[in-house]
């Protein structure tokens, strides 16, 4: 079986939205991990249907090498980003991890991504699961 991470912070929008759709698209085909950077962001995306969430830093470092993908804004791989909860070791963890990565052009950061169109989450999503991940499961 697949295994699926989506890692999240802040109040954990993202992750909802994007395991909504994930679990609406392929049920229970593949297995959701939620990672959140905070408990509140872990807590929204197991409410959304996640099979199994932890929370911080020791949890994404220890689950992210051994995930098949990891989904998530572009901001889990910037340390310091969504004020200080991606932590350096977050975001080498994440980048380090053998795990394909489908990172969403999304950041509240001062990081703009060149050529990414500004379409909206829910439509960024649909495009995420029909293009990229659909090769993947």
């Amino acid at each position: 079986m697949t295994r699926i991470c989506v890692i999240d912070g802040q109040v954990g929008g993202i992750g909802c939205t994007i395991i909504k759709k994930l679990k609406d698209v392929v049920g229970e085909s593949v297995e959701i991990i939620a990672l959140g950077t905070n408990a509140i962001a872990t807590a929204q995306m197991l409410k959304a249907r996640a099979n199994r969430g932890a929370t911080g830093e020791n949890a994404i470092m220890q689950t992210a090498p051994k995930m098949d993908v990891i989904i998530g804004p572009i901001s889990i791989v910037l340390a310091h980003a969504m004020m200080g909860e991606v932590t350096p070791r977050i975001a080498e963890a994440i980048s380090a991890s053998p795990a394909h990565k489908i990172l969403l052009p999304i950041s509240q950061e001062r990081v703009d991504i060149a050529g990414a169109p500004n379409i909206p989450l829910p439509h960024l999503i649909d495009d995420m699961i029909a293009t990229h991940l659909a090769r993947l499961i």
